[in-house]
């Protein structure tokens, strides 16, 4: 039996194109103190960025490829949904992508996750 993830990060599509949503949740399950956590999404092999438009049903404007979240905002909260969009193109067939998920304590990394999504381009 596995042990369960002290964080961990799942994406709905396996695949997006340029301008279509990606839908992500967070589930934290770390018993431990922390500050925040951070959600990160990289490119490969690219400069553009994945912007977040919406958490947990709000609507938010962050067109950086990192977004950190203090722990005091989650407001006990041990589930975080995101919606992420680029305008990323691929040059080849497909680009890939990681998110990685975070938990940060006094500045140091103290539990992570990762998960991928390829973006393909529009037919």
């Amino acid at each position: 039996m596995r042990a369960q993830k002290q964080i961990s990060i799942t994406l709905n599509e396996s695949s997006v194109a340029a301008d279509e949503d990606l839908h992500g949740t967070v589930v934290i399950n770390y018993p431990g103190r922390f500050d925040s956590l951070v959600i990160n999404s990289q490119i490969e092999n690219s400069s553009d960025v994945f912007s977040y438009i919406s958490l947990n049903g709000k609507k938010i404007s962050h067109p950086y490829a990192r977004l950190s979240i203090f722990k005091a905002d989650l407001g006990g909260r041990t589930t975080i949904d995101f919606t992420a969009a680029t305008k990323h193109v691929p040059a080849e067939v497909h680009s890939n992508v990681k998110f990685r998920v975070s938990i940060i304590q006094e500045h140091k990394e103290v539990e992570s996750d990762i998960a991928h999504v390829l973006i393909v381009k529009k037919i």
